[in-house]
């Protein structure tokens, strides 16, 4: 997850040795009460596809450095679906999580999403947050970091373990030498400030905000920054602003092993279908059979214990993916036919070229955002504390999130979200969702005066809102009309129905559009 800005930066070591890490400094943010710096009004031109005719595009151009608004100028990528009511209610800006998340493409599925009358009378904005897909400069530290076949995650013997380390260390020692110039002035505060320049850019004087995962903290963060800036606030999925962000992630290990067996019970109550068993921790244990495996053969010399790990993360973050992962794990486990799992490999779990800059960037946040154990024995103890509990994924987490022990960038301090100034904001939240267990969202709630949480009971969807519930999207859309929310509890969208490879679910159909655009991770 991201951060921030400074003024002149210098590298203060550049270690070559392989454990040494790299020293960026910079100077502190410009405090919460400073004025907006000026930005040019974006500039809308054509960029319509067939599915959004009436998409724009603009960028607009920041200080990369807050503390000094006359200094260095960054690029940020905009698209915007504009209003077509007489009356405009203002700006809806939208993120779809991350960090690291591009979200551009998000505007024009928000506004066709969206009530008509409701998308009417809102300008939807996406954006490239600083660092991020089409804005410039982009982050990107990893050439080769996720090649397959990479150590496996749980490190059973210190060789292994060093050889983890030793590609964590690489890439933050990466991202230093070739970024230092930005990422002192990378995350979420940086971000929150770059959208009060976008505001006032619009010429507006207050904006709406709708955003998934880690764009709920970055809505947070701005409506503590900008509080008479918001008009609505509505926040899918919510991070826990109070474990931000190494105690979230050990959060996540437990809710994503629950999750793992929710979709391993399903794949047992579709034994006629998948043949694995009717017995969950029968088809579990196969599960891990698998995994061991693999770890001796990586099927088709791609995918060994790790990539098995992030081949089936995302049926964590969207149930639609558990009938492609059950039949992939059902051909190996059953049928001894490892290319299903090889082709559910590159669907899901292989890092598209794009990804080293989503990744370069979630890091370039996270590690920014707040402090994270530099004491790699804190990590050793809480990661094995954690996987004898949970096993699924939790020293796949730690690795993901590894660079952040070794990150050249000084640790800020993340601010307190907490906020009695703003207009009432509109939670959403699935009880069972892993990426951001359900007490996050009642922490948020607590926080935020006035705000009312809807509850997806039985859900365990991460981004619920516009992918199939009814119930949900008319809450979202009462909202943005008025203004007014209270709390109320959705029943969840029925489980999926086992399918083939064959019949898979085109990418347009149900949650599947929505959670192609917020990816997982975020």
């Amino acid at each position: 997850m991201k951060k921030r800005a400074a003024v002149l930066l210098s590298i203060a070591t550049v270690a070559t040795a392989l454990a040494g890490p790299v020293t960026v400094t910079a100077s502190a943010a410009p405090a919460p009460g400073t004025p907006a710096a000026s930005a040019a009004a974006p500039r809308w031109t054509k960029c319509a596809t067939p599915r959004y005719p009436t998409l724009q595009c603009a960028s607009l151009q920041v200080p990369l450095d807050h503390a000094q608004p006359g200094g260095k100028k960054i690029t940020l990528a905009l698209t915007r679906v504009p209003h077509t009511a007489a009356t405009s209610q203002g700006p809806l800006l939208v993120n779809p999580g991350g960090p690291g998340g591009s979200g551009r493409a998000l505007a024009g599925f928000v506004a066709a999403a969206l009530p008509e009358d409701v998308a009417a009378q809102y300008d939807v904005i996406g954006f490239d947050p600083r660092g991020v897909g089409q804005s410039e400069p982009t982050l990107d530290c990893g050439n080769g970091h996720f090649t397959p076949v990479r150590p496996d995650s749980v490190p059973r013997d210190p060789a292994v373990e060093e050889a983890n380390l030793e590609r964590v260390r690489g890439f933050a020692r990466t991202c230093a030498t070739k970024h230092a110039e930005v990422l002192p002035h990378i995350g979420t505060v940086a971000a929150a400030r770059d959208i009060e320049l976008l505001r006032v850019a619009l010429g507006a004087p207050k904006l709406s905000y709708f955003g998934y995962s880690y764009g709920t903290y970055l809505g947070a963060v701005y409506a503590k920054l900008h509080p008479g800036r918001v008009h609505r606030l509505v926040l899918d999925s919510v991070v826990d602003p109070t474990g931000v962000w190494y105690q979230d992630n050990l959060a996540q290990d437990v809710a994503f092993d629950a999750r793992h067996k929710a979709f391993l019970a399903w794949v047992a109550r579709n034994d006629a279908t998948y043949h694995l068993g009717t017995d969950p921790a029968r088809v579990e244990s196969r599960w891990y059979a698998m995994r061991d495996a693999l770890r001796a053969a990586p099927a088709g010399g791609k995918v060994g214990p790790s990539e098995l790990e992030d081949t089936f993360l995302p049926g964590g973050y969207y149930n639609g993916y558990w009938p492609h992962l059950a039949e992939a794990f059902a051909a190996y486990a059953v049928k001894e036919d490892p290319a299903p799992l090889v082709a559910a490999y590159q669907r899901f779990g292989a890092v598209e070229p794009s990804a080293g800059n989503s990744y370069s960037a979630y890091s370039a946040v996270q590690c920014r955002d707040s402090a994270w154990p530099k004491d790699w024995n804190v990590w050793r103890a809480d990661m094995w504390r954690t996987h004898a509990k949970a096993p699924f994924m939790t020293w796949n987490n730690a690795w993901y999130n590894a660079p952040c022990a070794f990150w050249p960038t000084e640790a800020l301090e993340a601010p307190d979200v907490a906020n009695a100034d703003l207009p009432p904001a509109l939670l959403l939240q699935a009880t069972e969702d892993a990426a951001t267990p359900f007490e996050g969202a009642v922490s948020m709630r607590a926080k935020l005066a006035g705000a009312a949480l809807v509850v997806e009971e039985g859900g365990g969807n991460h981004g619920i809102a516009l992918s199939g519930n009814t119930c949900l999207d008319e809450k979202v859309a009462a909202y943005l009309r008025s203004g007014t929310a209270a709390d109320a509890t959705c029943a969840a969208q029925a489980e999926p129905q086992p399918t083939t490879a064959t019949r898979a679910a085109p990418v347009s159909a149900g949650g599947a559009a929505l959670h192609g655009l917020l990816g997982f991770r975020g």
